[in-house]
């Protein structure tokens, strides 16, 4: 039987087909941003043609796919998402326009106000009212609520979100709305923030709920179209979809909590990174995910992936739990502009899939990163994707001697400093997930991987000092595979406010116990494996405005001391992160939380590569570093185990080029992936 894990990225649908044997079979096809679903059974075909099956006999013989899909990211993104109304409490409505009450720019006096989603005339408000203890202020009144619906009507709304104040404490209210408009709006979709995020701060309740109803019907749009695509082709087992918090879920569960999709591509990568780790042996890792549209970059510390509460997409607050991820606008299909001043700008617009770089021959005029790397030799234009497309190396050196004329230098040149403005933007994105949390990233190593990353992992590893890079033999398509490595999961999450001191230990037993309950009934639904669950907690100080997530699996809970516990773990989760406390404060707990996890079987290990005699260079290729000098070039997937290879050279596969720099030392792993030693 197979597994297939599909990533669907901004210019490549990526795909890993593992059998049990563990043998993995990769599949790469360009994206079809109009319809992903389109790519996704175009890269179906791909991977069976390669192992002389046809796509039905492929999907008959699958057990599972697991998908990660940029469509809520992208309907964000570009503001086409659905036509969404809100329904709040009676004098709330201007919450989305008020947001946080500072600016992403303090000092910028000409800075426009962000649109908001739901624009002002959809925002209604609904006379009712329910106190923070849980009390009933004001019945629903159901005349207020008919009035707004007819407005919802009228304006032919397709999505609704509600958001009534302290409806994380009882969502009583939100579920008498729900059936109401049930009945009078039957086609519309409904989110009630009393489901998608039941805790305090209206701001991010309410933003986050509005997120979720803006993008959850275009994504169960695009489900809906897979799940009839691949069922008409022969697949009858499970679709399961790759959430921002790194767990997966079937398709109902996801498209309920359609606003926890909108990393779910990134998140197979720290998934991929952080089981990568483990078979390398490495407890501490910098994911550096660069691909045709952006990097991405994260933490693994002592083999762990942390999780965020803050997460601004498109300039919108999800306060759902996703992975710690750094986002830039620097990928193989960013553009390379001249700005004011005769500088050179790189990003964050991307040429994507369509047109794509110059070097597609799609129609794309402007310079790319990944023309950049055509006039500077790193890529072989008979030999993209294994010989399946031609690239257009005239084209490249047009686009880039356009832009050398533009900055008053050569082609050669403005290639080159496109190559350094790009990995410096990435350095500064590997500082900002590190130095300026207070981690000294020399202690790291450099995990390099997604189509594009390559070729200039270790020029970054230089930039900061790094010793090690590793990149793996399937790294152009580690997201893809990072999802077949991961585990359903359900998080719930309580609002619960005291100090720590202050606190009832039986009242915080009984809170825990029924989340926990509540999470393996809903996964049992779903799942009828092994299950277990994680506690955690959101504290701060008192003073403090924004709380920190504390693992509370460690704590004894049914011990008389578990407040000091609790207290103790705020601690030490405090100073790793601030590098101090303070033991004389009481922290205050604010949400309880509980992610409820089922174990999927694990991916059978992937036959070692065999050790002997070194494979030689399959050739040489001119490339530029400085001066242009004469590279060996290797093939990635014919090295053996233990084989040293010296920069300057290429390792070249299907999918992925790497370029080793003077000074680079590669050893081939067990595995079949690149060690590489940077002489910095």
């Amino acid at each position: 039987m197979y597994r297939i894990g599909i990533d669907v990225g901004g210019t490549f649908t990526d795909l890993v087909v593992i059998d049990d044997q563990g043998q993995v079979t990769l599949g790469k096809v360009p994206s079809t941003p109009g319809d992903q679903s389109i790519g996704v059974m175009d890269g179906l075909a791909q991977v069976a043609a390669t192992l002389k099956l046809d796509r039905g006999q492929l999907l008959a013989g699958t057990e599972r796919i697991v998908h990660g899909t940029t469509v809520a990211t992208n309907a964000l993104l570009e503001r086409k998402g659905a036509k969404v109304g809100l329904l709040t409490t009676e004098g709330h409505r201007d919450v989305l326009e008020m947001r946080e009450g500072l600016k992403p720019e303090r000092y910028n006096l000409r800075l426009p106000r962000p649109e908001a989603l739901v624009p002002r005339h959809l925002c209604l408000g609904v006379r009712e009212r329910i106190r923070a203890d849980g009390g009933i202020a004001q019945p629903l009144d159901h005349g207020s609520l008919n009035k707004a619906i007819r407005v919802l009507k009228r304006e032919k709304v397709t999505s609704v979100a509600v958001c009534y104040l302290h409806a994380y404490r009882d969502g009583r209210h939100e579920q008498a709305t729900r059936e109401v408009l049930a009945a009078a709006l039957p086609d519309v979709h409904v989110c009630l923030s009393s489901e998608v995020l039941p805790q305090i701060k209206e701001y991010e309740r309410v933003s986050t709920t509005v997120v979720n109803a803006y993008v959850a019907p275009i994504l169960a749009g695009y489900l809906s179209r897979l799940e009839q695509a691949l069922e008409a082709a022969g697949y009858g087992g499970p679709v399961l979809i790759m959430l921002s918090h790194g767990g997966i879920a079937p398709i109902g569960e996801a498209i309920r909590m359609a606003a926890g999709t909108v990393l779910s591509g990134p998140a197979g990568g720290v998934s991929g990174a952080r089981h990568a780790a483990g078979l390398a042996g490495i407890d501490d890792l910098i994911p550096f995910d660069m691909g045709g549209t952006s990097s991405d970059i994260s933490l693994i510390v002592d083999g762990q992936a942390s999780l965020a509460n803050d997460r601004r997409i498109a300039n919108e607050r999800i306060a759902l739990p996703s992975l710690d991820i750094v986002t830039l606008g620097a990928g193989g299909g960013s553009i390379g502009r001249a700005a004011t001043g005769g500088l050179l700008r790189v990003g964050p617009e991307s040429a994507g899939a369509v047109p794509g770089p110059a070097c597609y021959g799609n129609g794309g005029m402007e310079a790319t990163v990944t023309d950049a790397s055509m006039v500077l030799g790193y890529l072989d234009p008979d030999n993209f994707l294994g010989g399946r497309a031609q690239l257009d190396l005239d084209a490249a050196v047009a686009a880039l001697d356009r832009l050398g004329g533009e900055l008053g230098i050569d082609g050669v040149a403005a290639a080159e400093g496109v190559h350094r403005v790009v990995n410096t933007q990435m350095a500064e994105g590997v500082r900002l997930s590190t130095v300026r949390r207070g981690v000294d990233p020399r202690r790291f190593a450099l995990l390099a991987f997604g189509g594009a990353a390559g070729l200039h992992a270790t020029d970054l590893a230089r930039q900061l000092s790094l010793t090690r890079v590793v990149v793996p033999r399937i790294a152009s398509v580690l997201s893809a595979w990072g999802m077949l490595a991961t585990e359903l999961r359900l998080e719930i999450t309580r609002t619960h406010i005291g100090d720590t001191s202050d606190l009832d230990i039986a009242a915080i037993n009984a809170l825990y116990q029924d989340m926990e309950a509540e999470g393996r009934g809903r996964l049992a639904s779903w799942f009828d494996g092994a299950i277990h669950t994680v506690r955690s907690a959101d504290m701060r100080y008192g003073e403090q405005i924004f709380e920190i997530d504390v693992p509370l699996d460690e704590i004894d809970f049914a011990a008389p001391d578990l407040l000091a516990q609790i207290k103790a773990a705020f601690e030490r989760r405090h100073e790793a992160l601030y590098t101090y406390s303070l033991a004389d404060q009481d922290p205050v707990l604010i949400n309880a939380r509980i992610a409820t996890i089922g174990a999927l079987p694990a991916l059978p290990e992937e036959p070692l590569t065999a050790s002997g005699a070194d494979t030689p260079p399959t050739g040489q290729r001119r490339i530029y570093l400085g001066q242009w000098l004469e590279a060996p070039v290797y093939d990635f997937d014919r090295l053996s185990a233990g084989q040293q290879i010296a920069g300057p050279a290429l390792v070249v596969s299907e999918t992925t080029n790497v370029l080793l720099r003077p000074g680079d030392q590669a050893t081939t792993t067990p595995h079949g992936w690149l060690d590489i030693q940077v002489t910095t």
